[in-house]
């Protein structure tokens, strides 16, 4: 079987390294268009005097208890060179009417568990508190159907915990409107500990039980010395020596499918190449771009699956410059604030090898559902544009106004006046699928398409979870689908 992988970001990838291990693959090539490995997976290394930043423009982590990560670092021989957050300093800030209020302690899954911990907290009213404490009373709805997370948590623990609590937390992970996120594919398990224990908060505390709380349990959050792009250069180098067929710059523009069970895939500069497997690992309307010749409507259903737009904007600054100090991971911006950013954070106390001694590393997190990263009027001061930096840096017109809103969010919320020492902007256009209502069914569909295309498969973020783990298990679980319908042949 000649097997065709059309994108190298992490799935891609994961998705080539998996195939190297199945003998059914007798030549397999990896195209990705852009000039870089990885996707969204971007780690600037900047020397600076004795040390260095690891400044990463998308995921600076992932999730150890997704299995995915961990066992493919193991794999490739990197696996002693993960770190874990801070044990040190843990606190997480979320900004409130312009002041940053901790949040309150034993979250289980985004969810409050610890009862003291709430009643002491400013973040919620006493009015809102009383609401938060009707959850042990209600008994689990009976729902047909999917429902929004915002109206879910509203419905449990009401509208101000929701806002001022939840909301912040579940846009650091999808950067979407709470309100359109389906429930089922993104937090499932909150809709689950309902019906198991009726009740959100006391879900929360039987989970809280299981958690370790020994002082050198394993951090939840892992991340390579260097940086991410560790995992990306350790797979990219793997794959060579395995003999894949690596391509970069090169651009896919059609797939038509020639029977019995060959691809012909045309490329930008006019070559055609064969295979008799392929794996889309690109977004999903790119995926429903390509596939518009082979089967119209499962292209017109990958086409409709939102993406929202992001940007990361990281800053470094000598310790002597800060105002406060970062005793914590950084802070959550609630969408209510009104603000463009949506967190910050402290990367140098979050992961303190990532900075050199004396010196802080900062990172201001651009865009969410519903927003653009375009210049546009302040969400500071009466509707102004920032003041862009003078200079510019070399940057396009947009970096110059991402970089200048984060030294201004920086400047109202941290007290931070002095010019960086070193500054980076990272902009990934639709980069965040949206899972909004609906999404469950349009898997289903889609996936009920893919079964009438022999040798066909996706993997990437689109589609059952958006972190680096999610997105290596789909590489892996896409090779063991064609895997599967070859033996079926």
């Amino acid at each position: 079987m000649r097997l065709i992988i059309i994108g190298g970001g992490i799935a891609g990838l994961s998705a080539a390294y998996y195939a190297t291990k199945n003998t059914q693959f007798d030549e397999i090539t990896l195209l990705e268009a852009d000039s870089r490995w990885g996707g969204k997976i971007s780690t600037d290394r900047v020397h600076y005097n004795d040390g260095d930043f690891i400044i990463e423009g998308g995921p600076d982590t992932f999730l150890a208890t997704k299995p995915w990560g961990v066992a493919l670092c193991k794999e490739l021989g990197i696996a002693d060179r993960l770190h874990g957050t801070n044990p040190k300093t843990k606190n997480t800030y979320v900004l409130n009417k312009n002041r940053l209020l901790p949040l309150p302690e034993g979250l289980a899954m985004m969810i409050p568990s610890d009862i003291p911990s709430v009643l002491r907290s400013q973040l919620i009213s006493w009015p809102g508190k009383m609401r938060m404490g009707f959850d042990f009373l209600q008994p689990a709805k009976s729902i047909n159907g999917d429902e929004s997370l915002g109206n879910f948590v509203s419905r449990r623990l009401g509208r101000e915990a929701y806002e001022n609590l939840i909301e912040p937390l579940m846009s650091g992970i999808y950067a979407g409107d709470g309100d359109q996120l389906s429930l089922a594919s993104t937090f499932p398990y909150l809709r689950d500990l309902e019906i198991k224990y009726g009740s959100l908060a006391r879900g929360a505390l039987e989970m809280r039980k299981k958690m370790p709380s020994t002082p050198g349990s394993r951090s939840a959050f892992l991340t390579p010395t260097t940086g991410l792009a560790e995992i990306v250069e350790a797979l990219v180098e793997n794959l060579r020596l395995k003999s894949v067929k690596l391509h970069l710059n090169t651009s896919v523009t059609a797939i038509h499918n020639l029977q019995p069970s060959t691809f012909n895939l045309e490329l930008r500069n006019g070559e055609t190449l064969q295979a008799d497997a392929v794996i889309l690992a690109t977004p999903a309307p790119i995926s429903g771009k390509l596939l518009g010749a082979i089967d119209p409507k499962l292209a017109a259903d990958l086409q409709t699956i939102p993406y929202a737009s992001t940007a990361t904007v990281s800053l470094a600054y000598r310790q002597a410059d800060l105002s406060r100090p970062l005793d914590g991971y950084g802070y959550i911006i609630p969408r209510r604030e009104g603000r463009k950013a949506l967190a910050c954070t402290w990367t140098s106390t979050k992961f303190p090898h990532r900075a050199p001694d004396g010196y802080a590393l900062i990172r201001v997190f651009v865009g969410r559902a519903g927003q653009t990263l375009t210049p546009g009027p302040s969400p500071f001061r009466g509707g102004e544009n920032p003041p862009l930096p003078p200079g510019g840096e070399g940057l396009g017109v947009r970096d110059d106004y991402l970089l200048a809103l984060a030294r201004e969010e920086l400047q109202l919320t941290l007290g931070i006046t002095a010019e960086p020492i070193v500054s980076r902007v990272f902009v990934w256009e639709n980069a965040m699928p949206q899972y909004n209502l609906g999404h469950p069914e349009l898997i289903k569909r889609i996936n009920a398409a893919l079964e009438n295309i022999p040798g066909l498969a996706l993997a990437g973020n689109g589609y059952r979870g958006i972190g680096i783990p999610d997105c290596i298990n789909s590489g892996k679980l896409a090779v063991e689908k064609l895997s599967e319908k070859e033996m079926m042949r």
